[in-house]
C-alpha cells in the first residue's frame, strides 16, 4: 500500500534528523541549517552590528586592539570566541550523551535545543534590557547558537559540511573550478566532483538566501524573527 502525500511528507522531515544519516538526508539537514544560519547572523548584523558565525574577525579584532589598548572591544571578541567555543562543546556534549541514552534522538535533541535557544533570543528582545548589557548578552547567545550549529552539523555529516560559515566552502568551490579547468585545459586525469560542487552550491545560496530573509525579517521584527526559524528547527527535531 503506497503512504498518503501527508505520511509521506511527515517520514521525509523524520529522515532529515534520523539516527542512521545517509547523503541526502545530511544534504537536506544542512541546507535547512545553512539557511538558519544565514538569517541569524543577518540579524546579528542588523541588530547588533556585528556577524556571529565566524570567529575568523573576532580573532583578528583581538590582536588589533590589544595593540590598541581598546579593553572594551578585546573584551566583546573574547566574549564572542568564548561562547562560540562553549556552544560546540556544548553541542558535542549533547550529541555524546544522546548517543549514550537516547540513540535514536542523538541528532533531533540538539536540533531542538538549538530551536530552543532561538526562542530564548526572541524573549531577550522582549525583555528591552539595557543597551550594553543587552547588547553584550544578545551578542554572546548567538555566537554560542553558531557554535552549537556548526558543532552539530560536523558531527553528524563526519566533518564534510559547515554551515555557519562561507569561507571554507567558498574556496572548495574555487578548488573544485580549478580541477574541472585542469582536466579540460590538460587533458588530463584530474577532474572536478561535480556532486560536492553541487552541494556547496547549494548551501551558499540558502546561506544567500536565509541572509536575505534574515534582514528583511530582523528588519522588521527585531529579535522577534527568531520565532519561525526556531519553529523550522522544532518542526524536523520533533517529527
Amino acid at each position: 500500500m503506497s503512504r498518503s502525500p501527508k505520511a509521506s511528507a511527515l517520514r521525509a522531515i523524520h529522515l532529515i534528523t534520523a539516527h542512521r544519516r545517509s547523503a541526502s538526508s545530511d544534504r537536506a539537514l544542512a541546507t535547512i541549517l545553512a539557511g538558519i544560519a544565514g538569517a541569524a547572523n543577518a540579524g546579528g548584523f542588523i541588530l547588533l552590528g556585528s556577524y556571529t558565525s565566524h570567529m575568523t574577525g573576532y580573532l583578528s579584532a583581538l590582536a588589533d586592539n590589544l595593540v590598541l589598548q581598546n579593553l572594551s572591544l578585546v573584551g566583546q571578541s573574547l566574549l564572542a570566541m568564548g561562547l562560540f567555543i562553549t556552544g560546540a562543546a556544548a553541542s558535542a556534549a549533547t550529541i555524546n550523551w544522546a548517543r549514550a541514552h537516547q540513540p535514536t534522538r542523538q541528532y533531533s535533541l540538539p536540533i531542538g535545543l538549538q530551536g530552543v535557544m532561538l526562542i530564548g533570543l526572541a524573549g531577550l528582545g522582549a525583555a528591552h534590557l539595557p543597551a550594553p548589557f543587552g547588547h553584550m548578552t544578545g551578542l554572546g547567545l548567538l555566537c554560542f547558537i553558531m557554535g552549537f550549529q556548526n558543532a552539530t552539523i560536523t558531527k553528524i555529516s563526519n566533518a564534510r559540511i559547515r554551515t555557519t560559515h562561507a569561507t571554507g566552502m567558498i574556496t572548495d568551490v574555487g578548488i573544485e573550478l580549478g580541477r574541472e579547468f585542469y582536466g579540460r585545459a590538460f587533458s588530463g586525469p584530474v577532474q572536478a566532483d561535480r556532486v560536492k560542487l553541487g552541494i556547496l552550491l547549494q548551501l551558499l545560496g540558502t546561506f544567500l538566501l536565509g541572509g536575505l530573509i534574515g534582514a528583511i525579517g530582523y528588519g522588521l521584527l527585531g529579535f522577534a524573527f527568531s520565532l519561525p526559524l526556531a519553529a523550522v528547527l522544532l518542526t524536523i527535531a520533533l517529527l
